[in-house]
């Protein structure tokens, strides 16, 4: 009797354990950590089903503990938004970051996490450029990749029909002109409507060509002003392009995307953009089309601007540490939260989601390694682009936004004929004086 008494209550003990259990796990499944997450999306670009596919999606089956609320933006509503949840202290948890000026406040408020900690050991996974310290002096997002500013995208066929080849100066870009017109077809497209393309794609790589690295950083230190001859002459030369007819004002009213159509169907020769623009051109997973089709990829080049007059370094582009992804420096250092966001950083940043990208066009990689076989020839002849040419600094990485922005929309200015060059170098002036007085 005592004997059966005691199984009883070890059937009961055990009864009520596998109660708690289920009871616990019910409450897990139920209750996941939460992850609030501001990405940077195009909707339109031809990789962008693979990515819900092999990324987010895949992310949140491999792992039903975490829900991630996601929301996507493009373009200056994405920079908007980030600087309202910044004003009004909402960032989100995980946050898609530029490693210095587009993402400033985030950088100089220290909004975000140093990463370095967290990455601890797989830190020998990526390649040391692009764990670089960051515009507040710390690793505040985690890149996905590096990034050239500026590619000169060239259609041999149209420049075969007319009988041209890829100049090598710029008064052989200029003599190309009239030719080309003549066929009735545009020298350089740009899809300039927002004032960032001009700067970040075209006009940092002429500042780094004519005046380098060196004679920024005195521009920033304040031992040399925007109003000076040698910073005057790059918007000269910038000013130049539309006087000679390299550049249309048109470009000023395209608008971003548009671009991609445009040069796709061969209305101008060349085109200038970042070299992420050939994810816009590679096949699309779920139509089987592409804006550029395999066959005819092989006819497009990536090379840079020819060189440009009183140039001291030569064959550059302009470049930085690519985008990647930040966490909200309010979520508990040694929390659950924390341990999943990092998860999903690191997710983000595999081999699998680079591989990805590779393969898209939409980055290449940060981490060492990352190859595929299934690249289109275009995403070959991007990948071999960045052994050819050196990189320059791009402006609106290094210099603060109250201060690039003048430069931006005095470019825009320029371009429609509503500012001249000195105009445009003393408002920046203006802007960086006050810049540097609100520091003190």
């Amino acid at each position: 009797m005592s004997f059966g008494k005691s199984v009883l209550r070890v059937v009961a003990a055990f009864t009520l354990l596998v109660s708690l259990f289920l009871v616990g796990a019910s409450a897990a499944a139920a209750d996941p950590i939460v992850l609030r997450v501001l990405y940077y999306f195009d909707a339109t670009s031809p990789g962008a089903q693979r990515e819900l596919t092999e990324v987010w999606e895949a992310f949140d089956k491999a792992n039903p503990d975490i829900k991630v609320v996601r929301e996507d933006l493009f373009n200056e509503p994405f920079h908007q938004k980030t600087e309202i949840y910044a004003a009004t202290g909402q960032l989100p948890d995980v946050i898609y970051m530029w490693p210095g000026g587009r993402s400033s406040t985030l950088h100089t408020k220290k909004l975000v996490k140093d990463l370095a900690p967290l990455l601890g050991e797989a830190r020998s996974e990526f390649s040391e450029a692009a764990l670089a310290p960051q515009a507040a002096g710390y690793l505040a997002e985690l890149p996905i990749g590096i990034t050239l500013t500026h590619v000169l995208f060239a259609n041999q066929k149209l420049l075969k029909d007319l009988g041209l080849t890829i100049p090598k100066t710029y008064e052989e870009l200029k003599a190309m002109v009239p030719k080309i017109k003549a066929a009735g077809k545009d020298a350089i497209l740009m899809g300039a409507q927002d004032d960032w393309v001009m700067q970040s794609c075209l006009y940092s790589m002429i500042v780094g060509r004519m005046l380098g690295d060196a004679y920024v950083d005195k521009l920033i230190e304040g031992t040399a002003k925007f109003t000076d001859a040698p910073f005057v002459n790059t918007l000269k030369f910038y000013k130049q392009l539309y006087t000679d007819g390299v550049l249309s004002a048109k470009s000023l009213q395209t608008p971003y995307n548009e671009v991609n159509g445009l040069f796709a169907s061969g209305k101008a020769v060349f085109m200038i953009d970042g070299d992420w623009k050939v994810g816009n051109f590679l096949t699309d997973i779920t139509t089987g089309q592409a804006l550029i089709p395999p066959e005819q990829q092989k006819g497009i080049v990536m090379t840079v601007f020819p060189e440009i007059p009183g140039e001291i370094n030569h064959r550059t582009s302009s470049s930085v540490v690519g985008v990647g992804f930040g966490m909200n420096a309010n979520i508990p250092a040694g929390s659950e939260k924390e341990k999943a966001a990092w998860k999903l950083i690191m997710w983000l940043n595999s081999p699998e989601v680079q591989r990805e990208r590779l393969e898209t066009g939409a980055a290449f990689p940060s981490r060492k390694g990352v190859t595929s076989d299934r690249l289109e020839p275009l995403a070959q002849t991007r990948a071999k682009f960045y052994g050819e040419y050196g990189g320059t600094y791009v402006l609106d990485n290094v210099l603060e936004a109250s201060v690039y922005l003048p430069i931006n929309v005095g470019l825009q200015e320029i371009g429609l004929g509503l500012a001249t060059p000195e105009q445009v170098a003393a408002n920046t002036q203006k802007a960086y004086d006050a810049w540097k007085a609100a520091q003190k």
